[in-house]
């Protein structure tokens, strides 16, 4: 019997949703990781998450890719709200060739960097991959050049967000570093350049993935990330509460949220300060006194 169209885009729809496949997918669990898709599910409102792009393929023939093709590609691109607001998203897929970038893979990210533009709504991207696909040379790098130059008509326009959330090499993570605020997972990221075998190689030093570009060293020795979460499903809370506190875009105005009355008058203040210039005081204190209860992030 011969199938329907419909009948064989649904096929191809639920096949693109496993990404790499069931056993890719289980490994990706037990590394203590989401999937892009779940990821994604968290993120934003139940039911209202578009998707572009589901079925995009890679064009490469050389080096037997052909015989390796994934719908998506390994990223997961579309738009959709967050508490209401719009926003539109990239989520890598580690599972589909470890996330690499290949010459499709950031035509679909460029497609949502573009309407995120358009329609002045934030950007927010999902990192977990390895760099540049290599059996696609240049071609790869052309692409990561597109985002980049994306990344910079972008700032100061849209609020840009990007949360590494596996272990993110190379060009994959020159593009993080260039939006407003970058989150990162503990224990499971990593943003470098080159990774621990290269340094060991070129300089003869040894030095763990976690010492090289973890969330402790990109968030208390080179400042390139802002926040950091215990696991993935924090991450992903952490970036719905930022959201929460920044604009549409530089036209659009904060959120507003209702107003309670509280202690207002705030003597603390008056005796955080000693006399003594050559006394430190905490901080913390100050934040404290300044800010209403609970809303300092």
């Amino acid at each position: 019997m011969k199938r329907s169209k419909k009948e064989i885009l649904k096929e191809k729809i639920e096949k693109g949703k496993l990404g790499g496949g069931k056993n890719r997918i289980v490994a990706q669990h037990k590394k203590g990781k989401l999937t892009a898709r779940e990821r994604i599910n968290l993120l934003m409102d139940p039911g209202s998450f578009e998707e572009i792009g589901a079925l995009v393929v890679h064009r490469t023939i050389d080096f037997g890719m052909d015989d390796q093709q994934f719908y998506g590609d390994g990223v997961v691109t579309g738009y959709g709200t967050v508490n209401g607001r719009l926003v539109y998203v990239f989520a890598q897929d580690f599972t589909v060739f470890g996330g690499s970038l290949s010459e499709t893979h950031p035509e679909k990210i460029r497609t949502v960097m573009d309407l995120a533009m358009k329609t002045g709504a934030p950007m927010i991207g999902l990192n977990d991959s390895g760099g540049a696909r290599i059996q696609e040379g240049v071609r790869s790098l052309g692409g990561y050049a597109d985002i980049f130059y994306r990344n910079v008509l972008s700032s100061g326009v849209i609020p840009q967000i990007s949360a590494v959330m596996g272990p993110c090499a190379g060009g994959a993570v020159y593009s993080p570093a260039m939006t407003d605020f970058t989150l990162m997972v503990e224990n499971t990221s990593y943003m470098f350049v080159t990774g621990p075998n290269v340094v060991k190689t070129v300089t003869n030093e040894a030095i763990t993935a976690e010492e090289l570009g973890g969330a402790s060293a990109h968030s208390s020795k080179s400042g390139v990330t802002h926040l950091t979460a215990a696991n993935d499903m924090e991450c992903i809370n952490q970036v719905k509460k930022l959201l929460s506190y920044i604009p549409q875009n530089c036209e659009d105005i904060t959120p507003k949220v209702p107003y309670s009355h509280a202690d207002e008058t705030r003597e603390t203040l008056e005796t955080i300060i000693p006399a003594s210039t050559n006394q430190p005081y905490d901080m913390r204190l100050v934040i404290e006194g300044i800010c209403d209860v609970d809303s300092f992030f």
